[in-house]
């Protein structure tokens, strides 16, 4: 995935630590790594946005060890449940959490420990096979704790990476701060389409909320920023408009839709500071990114998600199954591109599948393309909605709910949650759930008391009914 030798003498990754790594010394550090391993397996990562996550997920990449990338501070119980559902070899994990899940100890790099792990009733070696195609998996459901997993090739990582560095210009003199988590594939997509570059990752796990991010931006010269709409809707807050940080050329979003107006203020400030203001559109299946609008077209066409990245195609396919040429008629969006995923895994036997999709994807977005080309979501066929970035499954979360109680539905926009219940003094229980098995922001979710759930003659839920009631 990485030729890190190619770039050897150039600073590879700062930390907001005071921690940083050459390439070549990177390169070191991932033989060490990977000649730890006493057989090629399946990998957990458990990441933060720190030295030693970043570490093994490049030595996994470059040495092609099949791994999935896990939030290093998920709850315990969801960890175990993959752990059961996968049974991977190796565990890389913060060395704190260590006596959480067990495992022998087998190498150590910074605060991060490699776990070899033993199972008392193992699969059976053909259940445990692993495809050669298959590079790294993704979750899917944000923090509701699926299962199921995407299955991402080398060339589905690569390809992607390639057409990001192409059509923003990234070389070896780009200083990108990422806040993103590794483990969201927006954030793995920033360290990917830079380091294939020679480019000079500056990694941190503050917020944009704290002074320690904009010291640290400041003092390492950021040259580009990316973001979900939360983050910029926060910069605004925050006053970004009025800072001083000359070195910061590129503002990049996506991981939803910013607001059409905000989009405008940020372009219109972007142009005044010898700036530039990307909106991107991605799924996780993509590996993750499908969509830029050009810079140059981010007033005129605001509320669009762009066009498709340098090797990949759009079409917007109608209910009968044929594509829709007209402008401005909604369909489902699909997008063609060698970024495609090779499928989902849903437990161990799944992750030596091949390629289900064959380079193409059906996004279950509703969209329509206006008569210049530039597309536009108006909506979504599955129940989903993104917040701050995370992309959430609203029967996944009410599935948590029913924990407390049966007589409930989920319903959402983007940055919104909202739970229907019909018991009385539940509110504030249900809420600190969610917030607990989510990490979300208790902002996301509302609580909303009825006298009984809606639905259809078939007994099915009114999802459409209780979404006017938001």
């Amino acid at each position: 995935m990485f030729d890190l030798l190619k770039y050897s003498n150039n600073t590879a990754i700062i930390t907001d630590r005071g921690e940083s790594l050459s390439y070549e010394a990177l390169s070191t550090e991932v033989e060490k790594f990977y000649a730890a391993l006493p057989v090629k397996g399946f990998m957990f990562i458990l990441c933060e946005n720190v030295l030693g996550s970043f570490v093994g997920y490049t030595s996994c990449m470059t040495k092609h060890v099949p791994s999935v990338l896990l939030d290093g501070s998920k709850d315990l119980e969801l960890v175990l449940r993959l752990i059961e559902i996968y049974h991977p070899e190796y565990l890389w994990m913060p060395t704190r959490r260590v006596g959480e899940i067990g495992g022998k100890t087998i190498y150590q790099y910074g605060d991060f420990s490699l776990q070899l792990m033993e199972y008392a009733e193992d699969f059976a070696p053909e259940e445990k096979v692993i495809s050669d195609t298959l590079l790294l998996c993704l979750t899917t459901s944000g923090s509701t704790g699926s299962p199921k997993l995407v299955r991402l090739s080398l060339e589905n990582l690569k390809s992607n990476a390639e057409s990001i560095a192409e059509y923003l210009h990234i070389d070896e003199n780009e200083r990108p701060v990422t806040t993103l988590p590794m483990y969201y594939s927006f954030g793995m997509s920033i360290i990917n389409s830079h380091l294939i570059k020679g480019a000079t990752i500056l990694l941190t796990d503050k917020t944009v909320l704290q002074r320690e991010f904009w010291n640290f931006t400041k003092e390492q010269r950021a040259t580009s920023i990316a973001g979900v709409p939360y983050t910029y809707e926060m910069l605004k807050r925050l006053r970004f408009f009025r800072m001083d940080l000359p070195d910061l050329k590129t503002m990049i979003q996506a991981g939803g839709k910013l607001n059409a107006t905000f989009v405008k203020e940020y372009v219109d400030f972007a142009e005044a500071n010898d700036k530039q203001f990307i909106v991107m559109y991605g799924q996780t299946e993509a590996a993750p990114r499908m969509s830029y609008l050009p810079h140059d077209k981010a007033v005129e066409k605001s509320a669009s998600i762009g066009i498709a990245i340098p090797g990949g195609k759009f079409s917007i396919i109608g209910a009968n199954g044929n594509e829709i040429t007209t402008p401005d008629v909604d369909g489902e969006l699909v997008y063609e591109g060698t970024n495609v995923c090779l499928g989902y895994a849903e437990k161990r036997e799944d992750l030596n599948l091949g390629d289900d999709n064959h380079g193409v994807l059906h996004t279950g977005d509703i969209a329509r393309v206006d008569a210049d080309g530039f597309y536009y979501i108006t909506g979504r066929m599955k129940r989903f909605v993104k917040v701050w970035g995370n992309r959430c499954n609203l029967d996944a979360t009410e599935q948590l709910v029913k924990a407390i109680t049966a007589n409930c539905a989920c319903v959402g926009v983007d940055d919104l949650i909202t739970i229907f219940v019909t018991e009385v003094g539940l509110e504030e229980q249900v809420k600190n759930l969610l917030v607990e098995k989510t990490g979300f922001n208790p902002r996301a979710f509302q609580v909303k008391l009825i006298a009984e759930i809606p639905k259809f003659d078939s007994g099915k839920i009114n999802y459409p009914a209780m979404q006017k009631m938001i």
